[in-house]
């Protein structure tokens, strides 16, 4: 049995929580205008975008090399700004963990919303580093966003 491992960070994000959890739910596809070098799109495979169950394969660039992951959608809380994904295939994140889920949480306390980034993973062996990488990839995706809804290259 490999190592299970858990990575979270929350980020201020000033655009507005609504902002972000609609662009994941029902528009993941347009996630390449705002984060253009890191997205290049998503392609929805099977069901509806925003629906549980729906499968998307996403193309993106993460250290320099090009890459697709196919995940499911597992849950969503529409009251919480919550959903989750569970990788599926065509990612090399699956060739180093036996599960990688990714569930993104929007919350507001007070007047500032916080988009969390979890990351869920099993690894394969113990010589398998934490996926700080991706973790930090996220949050540059969340910079990315707020930054293009607010105009700025």
């Amino acid at each position: 049995m490999g190592l299970h491992g858990k990575l979270v960070a929350a980020i201020e994000f000033k655009a507005g929580g609504d902002v972000f959890h609609e662009l994941f739910k029902h528009k993941p596809e347009h996630l390449s205008h705002a984060s253009p070098i890191k997205v290049q799109g998503c392609d929805r495979i099977q069901g509806q975008f925003g629906q549980v169950g729906a499968i998307i394969c996403w193309r993106y660039t993460h250290e320099g090399k090009e890459k697709k992951a196919k995940q499911v959608i597992r849950m969503m809380d529409e009251e919480k700004k919550l959903i989750e994904y569970e990788m599926l295939e065509g990612s090399d994140l699956l060739q180093l963990y036996k599960t990688f889920d990714i569930t993104i949480h929007v919350e507001t306390k007070g007047d500032i919303d916080l988009v969390t980034w979890t990351l869920e993973y099993e690894m394969r062996n113990d010589d398998v580093e934490h996926p700080m990488s991706m973790l930090s990839y996220f949050i540059d995706i969340t910079k990315d966003i707020e930054d293009h809804h607010f105009g700025k290259p």
